[in-house]
């Protein structure tokens, strides 16, 4: 298994630089089930960004991106399931992806709550404010 930055991700999904996209395809095309790429959570934070900020993307879009790394079966994702409890915080309360991982990974290690300053982390990521 081999780790997968994300400017691997953001090439094989752009296509915006042609040598890069060539051999994000050519590794991203040889991965197997057996051989999988793994992906971070990390990696996938700093995808999401890349991609609503850079080039635009809109939530949605980056949210059925990100799933369909998720589904697929020659890559490997970090806790998937604290992920998709993210993505749904993304598509259900509007929240910012990292902030609802998070949330996501703060309460499946044991605590009861993630405090912030960010009202609408609070509201939208399943944060508590903090005053």
């Amino acid at each position: 298994m081999i780790g997968l930055d994300t400017n691997v991700i953001i090439r094989y999904a752009m296509r915006d630089d042609e040598k890069q996209t060539f051999l994000a395809d050519q590794l991203i095309d040889g991965l197997t089930p057996e051989s999988p790429g793994y992906l971070s959570q990390v990696i996938l934070a700093e995808t999401w960004w890349v991609l609503t900020r850079r080039y635009q993307l809109t939530p949605a879009e980056v949210s059925t991106f990100i799933r369909q790394l998720l589904e697929s079966s020659t890559l490997i994702s970090q806790n998937p399931d604290l992920t998709y409890i993210a993505l749904r915080a993304v598509d259900k309360q509007g929240a910012d992806f990292a902030n609802a991982l998070a949330a996501a990974i703060s309460q499946s290690d044991g605590r009861s709550e993630m405090m912030t300053f960010d009202a609408k982390a609070a509201k939208r990521a399943g944060m508590t404010l903090l005053r």
